[in-house]
C-alpha cells in the first residue's frame, strides 16, 4: 500500500507531542493511523480505540491504556464533551513511552468542549483526499479524468464505478447530516440543513449569495452563515474570500464556496475549478501543518467582475495565481490585467487539454493540469 503523503511528517511529530489529524469522513483518516503502528495494522489492534465502540469507550473512559503498546490511537474521542481533559491527563503522565495519535472527521482545534486546553502538547494535520501527485508521480490525462469524475476520496476512486460513486455520495451524505452533524452541533433544523446541502453545489464556482440562499430556505441570513460555519467544521465544504487592494477596487466581503469532495458537483466546468481548489488547499494545508508557514487560498475579483479563480498567498506575501479553463484556450486576459496592477510573482492557467504555452502579453504560463501538478510537486 502506497505510504499517505503526511506519513513521514506525522511520524517524525509522534516522537515528540500528540498528533491529532483531522479530515472528512471516509477519506482515509483510520486506515492511515493504522498505517503508524509499528505492529498489527487494522482495527483489531489493541493499539486502536474507536470511541464508537462501547468496549474501547469503557476504556477510554477509564483511562486505560492497551499494554505494551508504543503508539495509541483515539478515533472519534472529540464526541466525549471532556475528551482534552482526558487526554491531557493520559499525556502528562505517559508522554515518555506511549505516542498518542487522536483522529477525527471534525475539526479538532475547534470541538474545544470544556477542560483545560491542550495548547503546546500536539500537532495538528489536516487529511485531504488524493490528488493528482498522491495517485502518480507523473499523473496523466487518465489519471485526471479518473479524479474529476470521482474525486478524491479513497473508496469511490479506487472502484471506479459510477454506481458505486453514486451510492457513496448519497450514503456518506447522510452518515454527516443525521450522525456527525447531531452528535456535534446543537441543531433542530436537520432537514433544512439537508435541503441546504442538496443545494450547495449549484453555487460552486461563483461568489456565494447568503441572502438568495436565506430566500430559498425561508430562515435569516445570520441561519445560513451558521449552517454553512457547521458544514465547514465537519470538512463538507470551505469558504474562500476575495484578495486585492483599493487600486484595483477588489471586491471585499463575497466569498466563494467548494467541496471537500468535488465530484458532488455536476456541471463540468465548476466540478475543475472546485477540484483545483481542492489541491491548492491541500497544498496550503501541507505547508501550514508541516512547516509552520500562514497560508491562504484565496480569489481576485474586482468591482467590474474581471476575476482570477485562485491566488495562494504565504506569510501575507502572494505566491501565485491559478485560472481555470476546461479547454486549451488563449491566456485570460483577467490575468494580464491583474498582473499589471498586483505584486504576484506566477500565473498559471491550467485546463484539462494538451497544450503547453506561455503567453508573451498576459505573462501567463498556459499548461494542462496535470502539468501544473507535477511543475509545483503538489502534494
Amino acid at each position: 500500500m502506497k505510504q499517505r503523503y503526511l506519513a513521514r511528517c506525522v511520524a517524525s511529530d509522534l516522537a515528540e507531542k500528540m498528533v491529532f489529524v483531522g479530515g472528512p469522513r471516509q477519506v482515509g483518516k483510520t486506515t492511515f493511523a493504522l498505517s503508524m503502528l509499528p505492529g498489527q495494522q487494522d482495527e483489531s489492534s489493541p493499539a486502536y480505540q474507536n470511541w464508537d465502540v462501547l468496549e474501547d469507550r469503557a476504556n477510554i473512559l477509564e483511562a486505560r491504556l492497551p499494554p505494551d503498546e508504543a503508539i495509541v490511537i483515539f478515533d472519534e474521542v472529540h464526541k466525549y464533551a471532556r475528551w482534552r481533559d482526558l487526554l491531557k491527563g493520559l499525556y502528562d503522565k505517559h508522554k515518555s513511552s506511549v505516542s498518542f495519535l487522536v483522529t477525527g472527521s471534525a475539526r479538532l482545534d475547534y470541538y474545544r468542549k470544556g477542560g483545560d486546553s491542550l495548547q503546546g502538547r500536539y500537532h495538528y494535520h489536516r487529511l485531504h483526499p488524493f490528488s493528482a501527485m498522491e495517485v502518480s508521480d507523473k499523473p496523466d490525462a487518465a489519471t485526471i479524468e479518473q479524479l474529476l469524475t470521482f474525486g478524491g476520496f479513497p473508496e469511490p476512486f479506487l472502484k471506479a464505478s459510477e454506481r458505486s460513486h453514486r451510492r457513496w455520495l448519497r450514503e456518506i451524505s447522510q452518515r454527516v447530516i443525521y450522525e456527525d452533524l447531531a452528535s456535534l452541533e446543537n441543531v433542530r433544523e436537520i432537514s433544512d440543513l439537508d435541503l441546504l446541502l442538496h443545494h450547495l453545489p449549484a453555487c460552486v464556482g461563483s461568489p456565494l449569495s447568503v441572502n438568495s440562499l436565506s430566500k430559498l430556505l425561508q430562515v435569516a441570513p445570520q441561519t445560513v452563515d451558521r449552517w454553512l460555519a457547521i458544514f465547514e467544521r465537519l470538512y463538507l465544504c470551505y469558504r474562500i474570500p476575495p484578495f486585492g487592494a483599493k487600486r484595483i477596487r477588489a471586491v471585499r466581503k463575497e466569498k466563494k464556496l467548494y467541496f471537500w469532495d468535488w465530484s458532488r458537483v455536476a456541471d463540468p466546468g465548476p466540478r475543475f475549478e472546485n477540484m483545483v481548489a481542492g489541491h491548492l488547499l491541500k497544498y496550503c494545508h501541507a505547508v501550514e501543518d508541516t512547516e509552520g508557514h500562514e497560508m491562504e487560498l484565496r480569489y481576485i475579483r474586482d468591482t467590474d467582475k474581471r476575476e482570477v479563480d485562485f491566488v495562494v498567498i504565504r506569510d501575507g506575501k502572494p505566491e501565485f495565481a491559478v485560472e481555470c479553463k476546461t479547454g486549451d484556450r488563449k491566456a485570460s486576459t483577467a490575468c494580464r490585467y491583474f498582473r499589471e496592477r498586483m505584486d504576484i510573482p506566477r500565473f498559471y492557467q491550467v485546463h484539462l487539454g494538451k497544450k503547453s504555452f506561455g503567453n508573451a502579453e498576459s505573462d501567463t504560463l498556459v499548461m494542462p493540469f496535470a502539468s501544473f501538478c507535477s511543475e509545483l510537486a503538489l502534494p
